[in-house]
């Protein structure tokens, strides 16, 4: 699943998410999951459009389980929204890219 969007680990959260000086955005998925591969080429367009504001991550749940049981991910698609190192917003399920962009102006300045 090659696209704009980077692969963060367990092992690289910590640097990549919590310690960004920019919100980031979190694609929880799985190879598996049909919505999670339906979802993908949406979170490929947000991470292109905002480049510069916004660092877009993804993370495969069955390669890394310490991160998403810390954020009690149970449904995939997860999209999970990080500013300053906390959660600020979550959406789970496959949704359409006027609502992730609604979660991403309440933290993209």
């Amino acid at each position: 699943m090659a696209g704009l969007a980077v692969e963060v680990n367990d092992a690289s959260f910590e640097a990549e998410v919590l310690q960004s000086g920019q919100p980031v955005l979190v694609d929880f998925w799985a190879a598996w999951c049909g919505p999670c591969r339906a979802l993908a080429p949406i979170v490929d367009e947000v991470a292109k459009e905002y480049a510069g504001k916004l660092k877009v991550m993804k993370m495969d749940v069955d390669k890394n389980q310490s991160t998403p049981m810390r954020y009690g991910i149970r449904g995939i698609p997860a999209l999970l929204i990080f500013k300053d190192g906390k959660v600020a917003d979550q959406i789970v399920g496959f949704v359409p890219k006027d609502t992730i962009d609604k979660s991403l102006s309440k933290v993209v300045g």
